[in-house]
């Protein structure tokens, strides 16, 4: 992910964009706004009308989810890879099989996540490096065409 955030900012040495010593996870506040944006992703999953499918299909309560979330983002991000400590290898796109991921869930799962971005990274080209980042993410965990 970083040399994707690089790519996009055509920058290494900026201490205001992402570098190998500097990661997203430092530049939009470290654990606090982590934890921020995976509680702010979920809050906005389970009030908002356009995303009621895919508040559907989430099992009760969010807590642990929430939990998880903020983990793998952490690492994610560039920050303590507290889910791989945890759990392993993610393998997102086998965790999700269970879960009938269409190109329409995946749009209201991005809807959710850039609402969350809006509110939780300042800095304009970080939050659309990380939307496009998230985005190829969500994209890769399709697996129904409908």
């Amino acid at each position: 992910m970083i040399k994707l955030l690089k790519k996009m900012f055509k920058t290494d040495d900026s201490k205001s964009h992402p570098t190998p010593q500097v990661t997203p996870y430092q530049l939009i506040g470290g654990e606090e706004a982590t934890r921020k944006l995976a509680n702010r992703f979920y809050d906005i999953m389970a009030t908002a009308p356009e995303a009621a499918e895919l508040y559907a299909i989430h099992p009760l309560p969010l807590d642990m989810i929430r939990q998880k979330f903020f983990e793998f983002l952490s690492g994610w991000l560039g920050g303590p890879s507290l889910f791989e400590e945890k759990y392993g290898h993610p393998r997102l796109r086998a965790r999700h099989m269970p879960f009938p991921v269409s190109p329409q869930l995946r749009e209201k799962w991005m809807f959710c996540m850039n609402k969350a971005l809006e509110e939780v990274v300042q800095d304009k080209m970080l939050r659309m490096g990380l939307s496009e980042a998230l985005g190829q993410l969500a994209s890769h965990m399709i697996n129904r065409d409908n």
